[in-house]
């Protein structure tokens, strides 16, 4: 995969559907399977973060190019002043540079602009929280008791906590949530979709109750 750093704020990509398929993706399915979508575009953007330290951070304009031999994927930043969304994107003077798959890049786009399918604001914050030792777990689930939608997962000798914090939640609690969480794990960078696809769920549902009861 080629990265190119177009400026401080965006980041062009270009992976051959060979490198796709090298990677355990099916050309078709990153079109049409949502999560399978999600899980590549992760893989590139953590891949940028390792090279040119693009984070992935406050919201993101997602465009790609389906072209002959692979995708052409341009990333930008936006920059949040004052509750207000700046986005410098560079456009291209050929028209056939603005198709864009409706599928992935709707999919992608309201993955980062916190935007349901409808349109409306999406208040649900999800995370992935790694854990370094099983005891971190059971610390965790013995001192925090609220009713959080979790599962537990097991993935290449670690401990994977998914989370989700939905709409009735305000932001600050949901930050404070989260905050209070992390001090027994760390935000992973590895996607609920692949620990779902080659590592072992443990508690599919509820798994802060279900870990506290069997080890009070």
């Amino acid at each position: 995969m080629d990265i190119e750093r177009v400026n401080d704020t965006t980041l062009k990509f270009f992976i051959t559907y060979k490198d796709i398929e090298k990677r355990g993706f099916d050309k078709d399915e990153i079109w049409y399977n949502r999560e399978r979508g999600e899980e590549l575009f992760f893989e590139m953007m953590n891949e940028a973060n390792d090279q040119e330290s693009f984070e992935i951070e406050g919201p993101l304009w997602v465009q790609v190019h389906a072209l002959d031999r692979g995708l052409e994927v341009i990333v930008t930043r936006g920059q949040v002043n004052d509750g207000n969304v700046k986005l410098e994107i560079p456009v291209g003077d050929d028209k056939n540079d603005q198709a864009v798959d409706d599928n992935i890049a709707d999919m992608l786009d309201s993955r980062f602009r916190g935007e349901d399918e409808d349109g409306e604001k999406d208040l649900t914050l999800s995370l992935v929280i790694g854990f370094a030792d099983f005891e971190d777990v059971i610390s965790l689930c013995k001192s925090f008791d609220e009713d959080i939608e979790t599962s537990l997962h097991h993935f290449e000798n670690r401990y994977y906590m998914y989370v989700t914090l939905d709409e009735k939640y305000t932001d600050e609690e949901q930050d404070n949530h989260l905050s209070r969480m992390l001090e027994f794990g760390y935000e992973s960078d590895t996607t609920i979709y692949r620990i779902k696809e080659y590592g072992k769920e443990i508690v599919s549902e509820n798994a802060l109750q279900v870990i506290r009861e069997q080890f009070s």
